[in-house]
């Protein structure tokens, strides 16, 4: 499932940065409780709240066409 993808993308790289939930959570400007539900791949979350964490993270959102097999 693509959500539990972001959240593990997402918790990943917070943890290469050794960056905790609740500061991570501060430095992008959403709820704590936003963020634990995002790296348990539960909620559905906004594209702001990503567009937000991946700024902090230095990731990058892609929007690509599937292939045809």
């Amino acid at each position: 499932m693509l959500v539990n993808q972001i959240g593990e993308s997402i918790k990943n790289r917070r943890k290469e940065l050794g960056i905790t939930q609740p500061h991570l959570a501060e430095l992008a400007s959403i709820s704590i409780n936003t963020l634990y539900k995002l790296e348990r791949g539960k909620g559905n979350p906004s594209l702001n709240v990503l567009i937000k964490l991946s700024e902090v993270l230095g990731l990058e959102l892609r929007l690509e066409i599937k292939k045809k097999f």
